[in-house]
């Protein structure tokens, strides 16, 4: 079975949600939500006293994902519950599955919020300055008791030399910038995966963030330089730094820039030859290509370089 391209919820996971909230789901009206590759995302409808109501469901099927982290509906519940704290909106958990043992595999049962993705935006700068500012009020929150910390995707000096860049030698240079001491931070709340597509809008206003999964206590600059090396594939340095410049304009006077959070969440990302996502894709962005995401990615890399040479 090609779980990757069900259509529709696993039959044990429709029981589930029908004996939490009491009603028969609308089987027929199920919509599975584009754009997450990691996990499968439905939109749940039903009735509650006459009205028509809908839930998110999200199931969680990479077995190598849950083999490195077998708790990941447990985690993304207890982000949510933290984010609850956060000025800005975040869907509200129902019920979580830990183990899959009721739905088939691990499972997370949320409110949905209103709003859509945007990808082309008609006022670019607006757009990041609105993300800019809801992620320094996602900040504020310092969770001093949320049981989850930041750690790095990828150990820098393991990495190999990427064949594919024309700058290979800065590269290697990066990873040892990467793999060197980190500077000192003081840890608060993070999405830890802040993004556009993880961001609603509704009548150009934000109207939610979603996807907290790998929400943790951590540097605010991996949540700056994480957004930052998505904005470049997607947009191009320009965006960038415009939304770096947007994140220093709103966040407090204790915060200090520092580059080298921007190098991590880069090397970060690498998992082989850069491609365009396609999540991305799936939401609607156009016009990119795999030579475009590179070439971006090295002109990035570049930027990052100079300001350790400043």
């Amino acid at each position: 079975m090609d779980i990757q391209n069900l259509s529709q919820p696993t039959p044990e996971s429709i029981g589930w949600v029908e004996a939490i909230i009491k009603n028969p789901v609308e089987t027929a009206g199920i919509k599975k939500l584009q754009g997450g590759t990691s996990s499968l995302v439905f939109e749940i409808p039903f009735k509650e006293k006459g009205q028509q109501e809908n839930l998110i469901l999200r199931l969680f099927h990479k077995e190598d994902w849950l083999a490195m982290e077998p708790d990941l509906a447990r985690h993304e519940s207890e982000s949510l519950q933290q984010a609850a704290s956060t000025i800005m909106p975040s869907p509200e958990v129902i019920a979580f599955d830990e183990t899959g043992e009721k739905c088939g595999m691990p499972a997370v049962l949320m409110t949905k919020l209103p709003g859509d993705t945007i990808f082309q935006p008609s006022d670019m700068d607006d757009w990041l300055d609105k993300m800019a500012e809801c992620l320094t009020r996602i900040h504020q929150q310092k969770a001093e008791n949320f049981e989850y910390e930041y750690f790095s995707y990828n150990d820098a000096l393991r990495l190999e030399k990427p064949l594919w860049s024309k700058f290979q030698d800065d590269w290697m240079r990066a990873f040892y910038i990467v793999a060197g001491v980190r500077p000192q931070a003081d840890f608060c709340f993070i999405h830890r995966d802040y993004h556009p597509g993880n961001i609603l809008w509704q009548d150009g206003k934000i109207t939610g963030i979603v996807d907290w999964v790998n929400a943790c206590r951590g540097p605010v600059g991996v949540d700056i330089g994480h957004c930052r090396v998505n904005l470049t594939q997607l947009y191009g340095l320009s965006a960038a730094d415009k939304f770096l410049e947007a994140y220093i304009k709103y966040a407090d006077d204790s915060f200090r820039y520092d580059p080298y959070w921007d190098l991590l969440s880069l090397t970060d990302t690498l998992d082989g030859p850069p491609k365009v996502y396609r999540g991305w894709t799936a939401l609607g962005m156009t016009g990119l290509s795999d030579e475009l995401i590179r070439h971006r990615l090295d002109e990035y890399l570049l930027s990052l370089l100079e300001r350790f040479d400043d």
